[in-house]
C-alpha cells in the first residue's frame, strides 16, 4: 500500500522542538510500508492512536510491529481503541510485553510535555473515563492527548484545557469527495471529523488499515508527522 505522510507544525508552550509520528487504525495491516516510513523519517517518538489490532483472528501483525520497533529502540506511546476491546483475553497484557508505554487512561512525561491516552469507551461501559480527563486537565504544562474517537472531542475534551488531541477511528470517512468523508462510526453520514486539523487543537488521521469490505476511495492510508515548536521559534 502507498502511504501518505501528512505534516503538521504547531507552536506549543515547550522549550525544545519535538517530532512525532502518529499512527492509527492499523487493524493488522502490512507492516513493511509502515516501517519504511518510520525508518526514513527522523522523529523523537511514535504515537499509536488505537486499533493497532483488529480481532482474535488478526492481531499478530500489530504485535509484531511493536516487537520490531522495540528491537529498533524506538520510543512508543500507545492508547486503546475500540478494537483492543474485542478479545476474550486482555490484549493489554500482550502489548505490555514490548518496550512500549501503554497509556490506558494514564499519562507520562516526555521531553517536557505530558503525553496522555484516553481509552475508548468500550472499556468503561460505553463512555470514556471523564474523571481521568478532569484529572489530566489539572496537570501543568503542555498536554497532548491520544483519543481514538474524534467524536469525543466536542463532547468531552473541547472545553477542557487540553492543548492537543490526536484521533483516528473515522478512517477518513472511507470514501472522500470534495474534501469530505462519507461515513464514520460514531458520527454517521457526512461526519465532521475525518481528516485534518480542527480548531488547531484536534488532529484526525485517516489511519492505515482497511478492515472493511468497502474499499477506500480518494482516501490513501496516512501517517502523520507532527512537529511541535517552541512558541518563539519559527
Amino acid at each position: 500500500m502507498k502511504i501518505s505522510v501528512t505534516k503538521y507544525t504547531l507552536s506549543a508552550s515547550i522549550s525544545e522542538k519535538i517530532d512525532f509520528l502518529f499512527l492509527s487504525d492499523l487493524h493488522g495491516c502490512d507492516n513493511s510500508p509502515i516501517l519504511d516510513v518510520i525508518k526514513s523519517t527522523p522523529h523523537d517518538a511514535i504515537l499509536f492512536g488505537g486499533d493497532l489490532v483488529h480481532d482474535e483472528k488478526n492481531f499478530e501483525r500489530g504485535l509484531e510491529l511493536l516487537g520490531i520497533l522495540s528491537e529498533l529502540g524506538e520510543t512508543c506511546f500507545l492508547s486503546l481503541g475500540n478494537h483492543e476491546h474485542r478479545f476474550s483475553f486482555d490484549i493489554r497484557e500482550k502489548i505490555q510485553r514490548f518496550n512500549v508505554t501503554l497509556l490506558d487512561d494514564s499519562d507520562t512525561e516526555f521531553m517536557g510535555i505530558t503525553v496522555a491516552g484516553l481509552s475508548s469507551g468500550e472499556f468503561h461501559n460505553g463512555e470514556p473515563d471523564i474523571g481521568y480527563l478532569e484529572r489530566l486537565s489539572k496537570s501543568d504544562g503542555f498536554k497532548l492527548l491520544l483519543c481514538h474517537r474524534p467524536e469525543y472531542f466536542p463532547k468531552y475534551i473541547k472545553d477542557l484545557p487540553i492543548d492537543l488531541t490526536l484521533s483516528g477511528h473515522a478512517h477518513g470517512g472511507q470514501w472522500r469527495f470534495f474534501g469530505r468523508g462519507i461515513y464514520a462510526p460514531g458520527q454517521g453520514i457526512f461526519p465532521k471529523y475525518t481528516s485534518g486539523i480542527y480548531e488547531n487543537r484536534l488532529i484526525v488521521g485517516r489511519g492505515l488499515g482497511n478492515p472493511h469490505l468497502v474499499p477506500r476511495i480518494n482516501n490513501s492510508p496516512e501517517i502523520i508527522f507532527l512537529t511541535l515548536l517552541p512558541q518563539n521559534q519559527k
